[in-house]
């Protein structure tokens, strides 16, 4: 209609945010943000934390030019928990009405759509405006976030955020915020050359090896040195899975075993030595070492990361650092068995854990959306009042109608 101005457009990583908020139970009109780190325990928490030896250093970059434009500069941990927060005493006072405090926890699924809970679940730099907050109480503030990261194993160590009225979020207000949160990561990475050093002094140095390969077509490898000095390598898709195969052979693998492991069909000892001599000469013999082939370094892996999560019963924390199946296009029977049991057991996690947010995460990424038993165990979890009863039973449906075309399609073909 004419003279009526448009609906704004809802972003798509916000609009996932809010169904996430909505199945972990956050209410849009709660008041305060949970206190997960209460006053007695965060002096310790914080001082033992590893942002804690470049906190100074965010401070005086970021943290002044916060309390110059009335803004407030926060660090959060890994788990969403506001570490620090700084700001003019009035600003602080006017952030406390939405429980923007130290100890309070912002991971999205505790305090709805925010931008360091948004930054930690897409592991990205974000920036959330005024009415994408999904609590009412937020949404007179932006803010823009950006997550830190251990710079040699790049685990995620928490997120830097900056919050503030409508003006506060801006591309130069981003690019600071991430300038800042680089900084950071040198800062870490030079303090940790340092130790580095002094430990070669006292004893060997060792290699060190991360291979990221959930939601990946190939691998990404990370060689840490002697001296704590990172270097990250792409690897070919078979490369890739060697790789996956000897990082889950702490004892190594004849190259009959590897072989097995690795081609669907016979294939050649020649085909196998040509892929090994390949790869030892972009690794090194100090590495990869044989008979039988083995790798001679401290290996840790994001699948392993998940595995022992769920080992400790972290459910949640397993899912969210689950991107995606192991080498999806991977057809070694070695890889697909990994990535089966994988699958199969942080699935059935989530289905036991009858956890509304968790299953709906599940559901809503591509390899889940058709999870038919998923989709029925979270309608039958998700409380009377809840927002998404209507998206789980529609989707039920969907799948109901496809099943029953199915069926009917199959008992057409018996029939001819």
């Amino acid at each position: 209609m004419d003279g009526v101005p448009p609906e704004p457009q809802v972003r798509a990583q916000v609009a996932e945010s809010w169904f996430r908020s909505a199945a972990a139970g956050v209410r849009v009109e709660s008041v305060d943000a949970p206190i997960t780190l209460p006053t007695g325990a965060l002096r310790d928490y914080r001082e033992a934390h590893p942002l804690a030896q470049v906190f100074p250093l965010l401070d005086d970059v970021l943290g002044q030019a916060a309390r110059d434009s009335d803004a407030i500069m926060a660090v959060a941990d890994a788990a969403g928990q506001l570490l620090w927060v700084c700001g003019s005493p009035s600003t602080l006072r006017q952030a406390e009405a939405m429980g923007f405090v130290e100890g309070s926890n912002w991971d999205e699924r505790m305090a709805g759509t925010n931008a360091p809970g948004l930054a930690l679940a897409l592991d990205s730099s974000t920036q959330v405006i005024g009415a994408e907050h999904f609590r009412q109480v937020a949404q007179r503030w932006s803010c823009a976030a950006t997550p830190i990261h251990d710079p040699v194993t790049q685990a995620l160590l928490g997120v830097l955020d900056i919050t503030g009225g409508a003006d506060v979020v801006g591309p130069q207000t981003s690019a600071l915020v991430r300038a800042a949160a680089r900084l950071a990561e040198s800062e870490l990475a030079r303090e940790g050359l340092t130790r580095s050093a002094q430990d070669i002094e006292s004893s060997p140095g060792h290699l060190r090896v991360h291979l990221e390969s959930l939601g990946r077509s190939h691998s990404l490898l990370t060689i840490v040195d002697e001296r704590g000095r990172p270097h990250r390598i792409s690897l070919s898709p078979r490369h890739s899975e060697i790789m996956l195969l000897l990082a889950s052979a702490p004892h190594g693998l004849s190259g009959d075993e590897l072989a097995v492991l690795l081609y669907p069909e016979d294939s050649t000892t020649s085909t196998l030595r040509a892929e090994m001599n390949r790869l030892r000469h972009l690794l090194g013999d100090e590495l990869l070492a044989s008979r039988p082939y083995r790798l001679s370094a401290e290996i840790s892996a994001d699948w392993m990361e998940v595995d022992a999560r769920l080992a400790l019963g972290d459910d949640a924390a397993a899912l969210r650092r689950y991107r995606g199946p192991l080498l999806p296009a991977s057809v070694a029977p070695g890889v697909v068995r990994l990535r089966e049991n994988l699958d199969a057991s942080l699935r059935q996690a989530v289905l036991s854990s009858r956890e509304p947010d968790l299953m709906s995460t599940w559901t809503r990424s591509a390899w889940g959306a058709d999870d038919y038993e998923m989709w029925q165990t979270q309608l039958c979890a998700l409380g009377p009042s809840s927002p998404l009863r209507p998206l789980a039973a529609g989707q039920l449906a969907r799948l109901d109608r496809q099943l029953g075309l199915a069926a009917s399609a199959g008992g057409r073909r018996q029939r001819a």
